[in-house]
């Protein structure tokens, strides 16, 4: 049974979100992505408090596909330390599992 998990990461402009999202949905490292914002973050970074606005983007993928699209984000980020998560779809409509499992194996 394959295993799907979406993944979260964000960045401090929309260009910056798009610019980072559309390759790893060409690329096939995800079936698609949301871009949401501007969002707020509350943070700690390098020992220090923050707050700032951010643009958050959603991917969703299969469990086997997230290494390849955590190397791609990690590699393309604009940042040195981005926040990548991923966490599992427990439950979701079984075509919209189908179109995740389809587009990233193709």
């Amino acid at each position: 049974m394959t295993e799907y998990v979406q993944v979260s990461t964000a960045t401090e402009t929309r260009q910056q979100a798009i610019d980072l999202a559309g390759p790893a949905v060409q690329k096939r490292l995800a079936a698609g992505a949301q871009i949401v914002g501007p969002v707020t973050s509350v943070f700690w970074h390098l020992g220090e408090y923050g707050t700032g606005e951010e643009w958050q983007i959603l991917l969703k993928t299969t469990s086997d596909q997230y290494p390849e699209l955590e190397e791609y984000l990690l590699e393309h980020h604009p940042w040195d330390n981005p926040e990548v998560c991923a966490v599992p779809i427990t439950m979701g409509a079984e075509r919209c599992q189908q179109w995740i499992a389809d587009t990233v194996s193709s």
